[in-house]
């Protein structure tokens, strides 16, 4: 199998703890090229990731000029959309860590640029692999919940804010939980239902707690001065086929229903949820049920139930469709709907109306 050559723009926290160790357990790879704005950075994951002769950059136009097969956009969220154009106009596929932009004009040119030079663009929503993800989309395209005409996205932390990095700088990140973890349960949930066309939505924000002290906080207090974003995050989504959506979204919230990139569905056969592994509830001879697959493995001494991560499929899947022309997983154009309705909602909320699509 020949090795993709690639270039990673970034080189922060989701570099150094998804990307770049998935990728080095791969095998099919060879990071070649590192930039970080802090070339101390760069130099950290050239040492931990990187093949002998990388090379280091602090600009990443300079990264460009490399023949590369791939680039992996892992900046803060501000600046996914001019890299990501650049490196797809340079040649280059993509694989931009989510979401795909702060906003939706940005999102689309990244879509277009990519339809322009017939490069590969996949985004980084590494919970569609994962084994709860996989089962629950089966049964969804087995029909096995019907119509799935009701939805929630849960991203609800009690006190996780976290407190390193850009996180907490609205500029750099467009937003707090909503785009950071909300963006993960919008996409499950408009995955397992393949709906993509909203045609309302209606969006609350709140920086409740976020001038709080002595917080409980599971990474230390946050710093007030500096939480520039929302604390929590709800929208009301309404889509094209009638079907409603309700989103939520928050790093700290006074709640003990504490979920995190997880969906629940109500379809006219079955429901389903992400509560405890998978459980599908519905009616059968006149009763209700409730199911749990048995999603691990188990039973056989000899066998550990060991399968890949979920960000490991997600290089395995970037891998085979640049080198074997097999399909994405997650095509930008769905990705482009997802920051379509974050954005809606942060909109809604400072203009205090509802959102029409047309």
């Amino acid at each position: 199998m020949r090795k993709l050559v690639v270039g990673v723009v970034g080189c922060g926290g989701i570099a150094n703890s998804k990307h770049l160790p998935s990728i080095k357990s791969n095998g099919n790879y060879e990071v070649v090229a590192f930039c970080d704005l802090i070339r101390e950075k760069a130099e950290a994951s050239k040492k931990e990731f990187g093949t002998e002769d990388a090379r280091v950059y602090t600009d990443y136009q300079e990264l460009l000029k490399e023949e590369l097969d791939a680039v992996y956009v892992l900046t803060p969220n501000s600046s996914h959309a001019p890299i990501t154009i650049a490196a797809l106009k340079s040649g280059k596929h993509v694989m931009c860590e989510k979401p795909m932009a702060t906003c939706y004009a940005d999102a689309k040119a990244m879509v277009d640029a990519a339809k322009e030079t017939g490069k590969i663009l996949t985004i980084g929503y590494q919970n569609r692999y994962r084994t709860d993800s996989q089962y629950l989309k089966a049964a969804c395209e087995d029909d096995e919940l019907g119509e799935i005409y009701y939805a929630k996205a849960h991203a609800i932390r009690r006190r996780a804010v976290p407190t390193w990095g850009v996180f907490l700088d609205e500029e750099k990140q467009g937003g707090g939980p909503l785009i950071d973890i909300g963006t993960h349960a919008l996409d499950l949930t408009l995955w397992m239902m393949n709906n993509y066309e909203p045609a309302s939505v209606t969006g609350s924000v709140y920086r409740k707690l976020a001038d709080q002290k002595n917080t409980a906080n599971v990474w230390g207090d946050w710093d007030p001065e500096i939480f520039t974003v929302e604390d929590s995050a709800f929208g009301f989504i309404k889509m094209k086929d009638g079907a409603t959506i309700v989103l939520e979204a928050s790093w700290a919230l006074n709640s003990l229903e504490v979920d995190e990139a997880k969906t629940s569905l109500c379809g006219t056969k079955a429901g389903a949820d992400m509560k405890d592994g998978v459980r599908i509830n519905g009616v059968k001879h006149n009763k209700m049920y409730v199911e749990k697959p048995a999603l691990g493995a188990g039973g056989v001494a000899f066998y550990d139930g060991s399968e890949l991560k979920p960000q490991e499929v997600e290089q395995k899947v970037f891998y085979e469709a640049i080198t074997e022309g097999k399909p994405l997983t997650v095509l930008p154009e769905q990705a482009l709907v997802v920051t379509q309705i974050l954005e809606a909602i942060y909109k809604s909320a400072k203009e205090n109306r509802t959102i029409y699509f047309e």
